[in-house]
């Protein structure tokens, strides 16, 4: 098994050449507010600090049923760091709205559509995610570098072989802050009527949804994490 010292390598030897070889202004972490993406949001900072090359730039999807405590540490954090941050919002109206009823159409209109009308808005050609092989079996076979279409961009994966508690190392190991929420056993942070408390033993996704887990495939091919 790698060590965090050589993860940390491979997340930093992936982004570093974006830096070098695209405009930063182009390049987006897709920041959900949870631990996963705060790390990435933390290695891409830290490069653009190092070269002096502007304030490290987010994409957030607010689909309107967030956790509160999500949003405020998202909204403390960005302040802190200077985020750049675009805040993606669905078109949707969610009074009456069926949430989660259909966990396909659902992420299609409050995750999936406004992401990519994020990209379209902030000119995004690279969008650094937060995913790891290990949390799901349909992300096991992802890959580093992945090419997207409509729109076009390339989706960077600097995480992909960490563990959960590679993330938390790193966590403790540069004093990064986290969502309060993780405090109270909350192991993956989603939308509130996808997300609860998981029980005692279970696995790391096993507070999510179960019909949106298994579909989780299908909502990678329509443009989703």
């Amino acid at each position: 098994m790698p060590t965090l010292e050589q993860l940390v390598e491979a997340a930093e030897a992936l982004l570093a050449p974006l830096a070098r070889s695209v405009d930063p202004a182009g390049v987006r972490v897709a920041w959900t507010g949870g631990k996963d993406s705060t790390v990435a949001l933390f290695i891409w900072k830290a490069i653009l600090d190092h070269g002096g090359l502007g304030p490290v730039r987010a994409i957030n999807l607010d689909t309107g049923c967030k956790f509160p405590e999500v949003l405020a540490f998202r909204d403390r954090m960005a302040g802190e760091w200077g985020v750049d941050l675009h805040v993606a919002r669905p078109g949707a109206d969610l009074r009456g709205y069926p949430l989660a009823r259909d966990p396909v159409a659902c992420c299609r209109e409050l995750k999936v559509e406004p992401l990519k009308a994020a990209i379209r808005a902030t000119g995004a050609t690279h969008l650094i995610s937060g995913i790891r092989r290990d949390e799901h079996p349909d992300r096991a076979g992802r890959a580093p570098l992945e090419s997207r279409r409509d729109p076009d961009y390339v989706m960077v994966n600097p995480i992909l072989d960490w563990t959960e508690r590679d993330v938390w190392a790193f966590h403790h190991r540069f004093g990064l802050p986290h969502c309060e929420l993780y405090d109270q056993g909350y192991r993956s942070l989603g939308c509130r009527p996808c997300t609860a408390l998981p029980t005692a033993g279970a696995g790391e996704r096993d507070g999510r949804n179960s019909e949106k887990e298994k579909v989780l495939s299908r909502l990678t091919g329509l443009g989703y994490f």
